[in-house]
């Protein structure tokens, strides 16, 4: 059974650091493009940030770029996010997906992604 678990949400305050985990069990991560995506209260999902298993490469938001920082572990089968400097604005719920490299996928919105985690609350307050 294919599984995306995420954990690691939490409250922080502005300022501090948080990282999320995205845990895969039922495949491996070879083969997949992993994204991050958050939703918030009223508004639509957005991609946040994502890895290929392929060559590494990195996509993120221009709202997280140079705060959050994405990285796998192949030995764990898991996909990590770090939260630096994280701001009020941040505060969602966050998802991981995995799509397969082979399809067409979105980090921007998560179209192509197959297979989704069930979300990890993140709230940034003081």
């Amino acid at each position: 059974q294919v599984q995306l678990v995420e954990s690691g949400g939490g409250l922080v305050q502005p300022g501090g650091s948080l990282r999320l985990s995205c845990a895969a069990s039922g495949f491996t991560l070879d083969y997949h493009a992993i994204g991050w995506f958050r939703q918030a209260p009223g508004k639509a999902r957005e991609g946040v940030s994502g890895i290929s298993s392929s060559d590494g490469s990195t996509y993120y938001a221009d709202s997280v770029k140079g705060r959050f920082t994405i990285s796998r572990d192949n030995a764990k089968n898991t996909v990590y996010l770090q939260m630096n400097s994280p701001k009020p604005e941040d505060t969602a719920v966050y998802y991981c997906a995995a799509a397969w490299l082979c399809g067409s996928y979105y980090y921007t919105d998560g179209s192509g992604f197959g297979s989704w985690g069930q979300g990890t609350q993140v709230t940034v307050s003081s």
